[in-house]
């Protein structure tokens, strides 16, 4: 068997002394009810996938305008602090460290998931391409308005309020979800933000947004309960960048002085996964150079292609998403080389228990 004792080396992320390097990655899992908040058996989950040596959350909204469909959490109202802190607190009691993914969906929501009333935002009037599912089937996605300068400042602080919330509701740290073609990530490509103000055009006012996003949250946190994840390449949501080393390499080394947590980059090792770049560039060792602190990288990694990333310096955690959903124990798995649970698709997004808590750990 191969050697993999890297991954389960001790490691310091921000604030905290970490068992091993193996994260859980974001997953959307939209088990909320209407009102944004997470059932009981949240806490259960969570939980059962405290062995790992950080848990991040699924995506969760700051406003009630930018939930990602009906059944995504948000952190933006007592009801929803509250039940959070029955999550925080199971997993803190059986060990584990959790920081919650904050979210704005941007033009990636649809007005049939928002508060009546609500429009669709974004940096600029450009809609995803395709369809969206809603309770009323496949519709295009809406046309998006732009967020007014007046309108952005508010957005920067509703970041900064929910990173407060989170703390209050005892998470140890937030991430912010700068990824994945949501409301960040438009303003920093420049296939979803034509802008002609301080928030667009050039790199650095594209990535504008960005950085005030995180020094709010860093003001009202602190440095090392802050991290952020990007994914310079992935075409998810029409997603595309003319120059996404140039704009990512900056983003990273305007973060480097912040002293931030981690950077997490979303960046695939193999070219069948469902976001790798056609083109196979490889950003990651150049954002890590300009960020200068804590690497968590993400995309398909095994066990051992984890291993050796943290053995050459790449990363100092590794996240892994669809083994970790289906695994609650996926640490012991990956340790003693264990057989791993099949996932079952067809839960990943809403329903009940079934799928969520009943995947069996080792024994069981």
């Amino acid at each position: 068997m191969t050697d993999v004792s890297t991954l389960f080396s001790p490691v310091r992320i921000g604030a905290y002394d970490l068992p091993n390097r193996i994260a859980m990655a974001p997953m959307t899992r939209v088990r909320a009810n209407a009102a944004g908040v997470v059932r009981p058996s949240t806490a259960e989950y969570y939980a059962q996938r405290a062995s790992g040596g950080l848990l991040i959350t699924e995506a969760t909204q700051v406003l009630p305008n930018g939930a990602g469909g009906a059944g995504t959490p948000g952190l933006h109202t007592a009801e929803q602090v509250e039940a959070w802190r029955a999550v925080t607190s199971a997993v803190h009691a059986a060990g584990g460290r959790i920081f919650v993914q904050l979210w704005h969906t941007g033009r990636a929501a649809h007005p049939s998931f928002l508060p009546e009333g609500a429009e669709v935002v974004s940096a600029s009037p450009i809609a995803i391409e395709g369809t969206v599912f809603t309770a009323a089937g496949r519709v295009p996605y809406a046309v998006p308005r732009a967020l007014t300068v007046a309108e952005i400042k508010e957005y920067v602080h509703a970041f900064a309020t929910a990173a407060g919330n989170a703390i209050a509701a005892g998470f140890d740290g937030v991430e912010l979800h700068a990824a994945n073609g949501y409301l960040i990530d438009q303003f920093l490509r420049d296939g979803s933000n034509q802008r002609t103000d301080e928030y667009g055009g050039s790199i650095e006012n594209r990535a504008r947004f960005a950085l005030e996003v995180t020094r709010a949250v860093v003001d009202a946190i602190g440095a090392e309960r802050t991290g952020i994840r990007v994914s310079p390449t992935h075409g998810f949501q029409s997603m595309r960048d003319s120059n996404p080393e140039a704009l990512f390499g900056y983003l990273a080394a305007q973060l480097q002085p912040l002293g931030l947590a981690y950077l997490h980059v979303l960046e695939p090792v193999v070219a069948t996964h469902p976001s790798a770049d056609p083109e196979r560039r490889v950003l990651a060792p150049a954002l890590g150079a300009a960020f200068g602190g804590p690497m968590i990288l993400n995309g398909g990694y095994t066990a051992e292609t984890a291993a050796a990333a943290i053995a050459d310096g790449r990363a100092a955690m590794i996240a892994f998403g669809v083994p970790y959903l289906a695994n609650p124990d996926l640490p012991e798995r990956l340790r003693d080389g264990a057989e791993l649970n099949a996932p079952d698709f067809a839960t990943f997004y809403g329903g009940d228990e079934r799928g969520y808590t009943d995947y069996p750990a080792l024994g069981v």
